[in-house]
């Protein structure tokens, strides 16, 4: 009994798919294997048909082309400023935070706050998420 793969990146499967297809390995075939080690998380027959295809016609890359996009106005910088505005007054809100930053949005801001900083709302101030289990049961 083989062992399955749980978590599989894409480019994985890919390469599989390079190199089987590389062995004359029909995509039926390719299919089979790849459920048969990936199980559910495997790719459907009609995507390793179409990376047969692509591979066949010359391509060599097993990695997603670029993408344009929308550039993420969220950068180190900007977090690491936030981050001092927030230092400098505990008892800010999102939208004094606005008004210090124009250019970005209320939502990115909250996320910048809430997920980058890892700050929550307490007693109306935000305070870092470090409270251990003692802290929490006081």
């Amino acid at each position: 009994m083989l062992k399955t793969i749980a978590d599989p990146a894409d480019c994985e499967m890919r390469s599989v798919i390079r190199f089987l297809n590389a062995k004359k390995v029909k995509p039926a075939e390719i299919h089979r294997q790849l459920v048969e080690i990936y199980g559910e998380n495997a790719m459907t027959d009609g995507m390793v048909r179409k990376w047969v295809r692509q591979f066949n016609d010359g391509r060599n890359n097993v990695h997603d082309e670029a993408r344009s996009g929308r550039p993420s106005v969220v950068n180190d910088g900007l977090v690491a400023k936030v981050n001092e505005k927030i230092r400098e007054n505990r008892r800010f809100t999102i939208r004094m935070l606005f008004d210090e930053f124009p250019q970005i949005s209320k939502t990115v801001l909250h996320e910048i706050v809430t997920n980058r900083l890892n700050y929550r709302k307490l007693c109306s101030r935000w305070v870092p998420k470090i409270l251990t289990d003692v802290h929490k049961t006081k």
